[in-house]
């Protein structure tokens, strides 16, 4: 089971929850939000979405509202199979 890195005050509401499913998930190891900003468009619902491969997972995007997060995950899990366990995730399985 991985952990998520709770480091800041503020995140992109509804967030927490979805990443501590994602850290219980086997082949994810951490996960941590990062930079929380605002952006012009608005998602009415939470998004997340593969940003960036980093060195050992991958970098994600977070959207809700007009608000956006950064969030990092080390995992051993190839590309797509994060973006279907992304997509199950968000749409609450």
């Amino acid at each position: 089971m991985g952990r998520v890195v709770i480091t800041h005050s503020t995140y992109v509401e509804g967030l927490i929850p979805v990443l501590k499913r994602l850290a219980a998930v086997p082949g994810i190891d951490t996960v941590t939000p990062a930079v929380i900003s605002r952006v012009r468009g608005r998602s009415p619902v939470l998004r997340l979405r593969i940003s960036a491969p980093i060195s050992g997972g991958f970098k994600l995007l977070a959207r809700r509202g007009s608000s956006a997060q950064e969030v990092f995950v080390v995992t051993t899990l190839e590309r797509d199979g994060l973006e279907v366990l992304l997509e199950a995730l968000l749409a609450g399985g």
